[in-house]
């Protein structure tokens, strides 16, 4: 299974549609499943706004299901599920933009090595540079290693 490839190809259709790919994963279970999630970027006007529609996820599915079929990126005779969908509200924080794009968001991270005696925080996005993540934590402003962080996500709020 060529991820990178099937990346590419999700990312060409994506563009089409104004859109880019968030995140891929690939599960193997009962079920072969290659999720796409795919995500709107954000402007000057709506800074970390998502806005993708089911009919975002419609077109797309439909354009790259055809792709990975023709040109049988997705190898073996079983069947699988394609599912596009867009990162969710509780969006995961997979890269170093994803945290200056969110800044003033609240945010769950767990870290790989305890930090402050705590794997795990939670805080209010305060941006990311130089390596760091700047996180607001109980009025106090700590900066963690991106290299330290195992998973982020945000956090819904009402």
């Amino acid at each position: 299974m060529d991820l990178e490839k099937i990346r590419a190809t999700a990312e060409r259709v994506a563009r089409s549609e104004g859109l880019e790919v968030f995140d891929i994963e690939w599960k193997v279970g009962k079920q072969r499943l290659l999720r796409i999630y795919i995500d709107r970027p954000s402007d000057a006007e709506h800074p970390g706004f998502s806005g993708v529609t089911h009919q975002d996820c419609e077109r797309v599915s439909e354009q790259l299901s055809l792709i990975l079929d023709v040109e049988e990126l997705v190898p073996g005779a079983a069947s699988y599920i394609l599912e596009v969908s867009s990162p969710g509200l509780d969006r995961k924080l997979v890269k170093p933009a994803d945290y200056q794009r969110f800044a003033g968001r609240l945010a769950k991270i767990w870290l790989n090595e305890p930090i402050e005696h705590q794997k795990f925080m939670e805080g209010r996005l305060a941006g990311y540079a130089d390596g760091l993540v700047k996180l607001s934590v109980r009025d106090r402003e700590l900066a963690v290693p991106y290299a330290a962080i195992r998973k982020a996500n945000l956090v819904v709020e009402l």
